[in-house]
């Protein structure tokens, strides 16, 4: 039976002559678990909030949706706010209490439930996602994983029969993420709970959807099982790149066989097709500069005098013209780390140095004076204008230019821009600063996979111009892709730094699904780049 319907759906934002949805069609079943995916700006999100009737957008909107054959406009308030849940990509913008037991208790006292059976409620769900120990604590103690399961959680209570979720892995660590989806997936089997979920890493959620929905500029392209999606996207080489390692893999070669779309699968496909004659790729020797432009020494930092140590003796240097990506758990001090080397907050013990001179050195605003950049989690903070153009003369009245192209967006308010046009616009912002030093605070994050492929090319000319490039990021295809040197940030300092292939090569989570599939076959695989050129040494003829 199915449980929504999409019937020739449009939909354009006010002031905007082109349609976000165009057509768009589809059924999904109860029980289904259904992903989305798509570029950037490609209308996802919109579709998702179009099938939650308290957060359809302004706009012309024409064709139908039902619910339960139900037409969505005349579905019952309470209906809707019950047994459709949505959970959002930043968890802060949906929490509304300030203890963890209020918010799963919010939903249920709006509902008009009685105490007892709200009590039963939320401590069944307590237990069921594991939030007993931190079932009084504040919210604003809680980590980005935590906030967002508790999100989930405060849904779940309400005892939804379909699930909607805006990428809701995309602040999370990979252990974190890894562990929610899981939940997902738990929640869809044992509950038979529909879900509905917009997403950019597809590794993990790809393998376990019944159904794969690609948009591609508002239109439906493709709306299949996994496996016959994966085997009919050979042309499309654009959203090749968003697809999992083992099926990118298998499209590169000519071979008459099943399409594997897991790490397992991927890894039974090499060890069938390839010899295994040489187990490693020829690589030149990383040449490191000498020249440290950026050096911790046994840093320490805390919030307030009452409070616990963030930074604990942080130790680290950073060379000239190299991107130094450091990666880490929720809640592990990465951020904080930023915001010390960029001089919003100062270390009660330690010495940080920015080209040989200790930070507290820089006077009267002079950091940020072709020095130093930030660019932080939230992009959207950047921006004050009423247009991006605005935005970006209020920085500079020279003649602009930037290593990307961003001209098409000028006139647009930055509110308006999708996320991954957010950030480009607001890297744009401050490397009108014309620093030396760049700070990047989760650039991929909300990104889909061919944007990615263009913030790495944007960095890779931005070092070739001579900045260094500092990234914390939780995204390790990204970090494994561009970075000269990879750290792991743990317990307040970083823990281990080497060149990608090194670092990345013996962890079991810290790691890329290349190298996980191409582990015990071939040595220090660690992008799907190194997995098609040692399988390309190795085919067999």
């Amino acid at each position: 039976m199915d449980i929504l319907q999409i019937k020739d759906l449009n939909f354009t934002y006010p002031d905007c002559g082109n349609k976000i949805l165009d057509h768009v069609s589809f059924n999904i079943r109860s029980g289904d678990f259904v992903v989305v995916c798509g570029e950037t700006g490609c209308g996802k999100s919109t579709l998702l909030r179009m099938l939650k009737k308290e957060l359809i957008p302004v706009g012309e909107r024409t064709g139908s949706i039902y619910y339960n054959n139900i037409l969505l406009d005349d579905l019952k308030d309470e209906i809707s706010a019950c047994e459709i849940g949505f959970v959002m990509q930043k968890p802060e913008n949906q929490i509304v209490t300030d203890k963890v037991w209020h918010e799963l208790s919010f939903g249920l006292e709006n509902m008009g439930l009685p105490s007892t059976v709200i009590r039963r409620r939320v401590s069944e769900m307590s237990s069921y996602f594991g939030i007993g120990d931190w079932f009084n604590k504040e919210v604003s103690e809680l980590s980005g994983g935590q906030k967002q399961l508790l999100n989930l959680a405060s849904i779940m209570v309400m005892q939804p029969k379909v699930l909607i979720l805006d990428e809701p892995t995309s602040q999370l660590d990979p252990i974190a993420a890894v562990d929610f989806i899981a939940t997902l997936q738990k929640l869809n089997r044992e509950l038979s709970l529909t879900i509905l979920l917009v997403e950019h890493r597809l590794e993990e959620v790809f393998p376990i959807a019944d159904r794969v929905l690609i948009l591609e500029k508002g239109k439906v392209v493709n709306y299949n099982t996994p496996v016959k999606v994966a085997g009919m996207l050979r042309k499309n080489e654009r959203m090749m790149y968003a697809m999992p390692s083992a099926v990118r893999l298998f499209h590169k070669f000519d071979m008459n066989t099943k399409c594997p779309i897991t790490v397992k699968e991927g890894r039974s496909f090499i060890d069938e097709n390839f010899t295994k004659e040489i187990k490693e790729l020829q690589r030149k020797q990383p040449i490191i500069p000498k020249e440290i432009v950026l050096q911790f020494k046994d840093v320490w930092f805390r919030y307030h005098k009452d409070a616990q140590d963030i930074l604990k003796g942080t130790t680290f240097s950073v060379f000239q013209n190299e991107i130094y990506c450091i990666l880490g758990g929720n809640a592990s001090g990465k951020t904080t780390m930023l915001g010390v080397a960029a001089g919003i907050y100062r270390s009660y013990s330690g010495t940080i140095k920015l080209f040989g001179q200790k930070i507290s050195s820089f006077k009267n605003g002079t950091l940020y004076k072709n020095n130093l950049a930030l660019l932080p989690q939230d992009a959207a903070t950047v921006f004050v204008g009423n247009t991006l153009e605005e935005d970006l003369y209020e920085m500079s009245n020279d003649n602009i230019s930037f290593p990307f192209e961003i001209n098409g967006l000028l006139k647009k308010h930055p509110y308006d821009l999708s996320g991954g046009e957010q950030q480009l616009c607001a890297l744009a912002k401050v490397l009108l600063q014309k620093p030396r030093i760049l700070l990047l605070d989760e650039p991929t994050k909300g990104i889909d996979a061919i944007a990615k492929q263009g913030i790495i090319k944007i960095l890779n000319n931005l070092k070739r111009m001579g900045l260094t490039i500092i990234i914390v990021t939780h995204d390790v295809e990204f970090a494994a892709s561009c970075a000269d040197r990879c750290a792991l940030f743990f317990d307040g300092d970083i823990v281990s730094s080497d060149v990608p292939e090194l670092f990345f090569a013996e962890n079991n989570f810290y790691t890329t699904a290349a190298n996980r599939m191409t582990r015990y076959l071939y040595e220090k695989i660690v992008t799907i780049e190194d997995a098609i050129d040692i399988c390309s040494i190795n085919r067999k003829l």
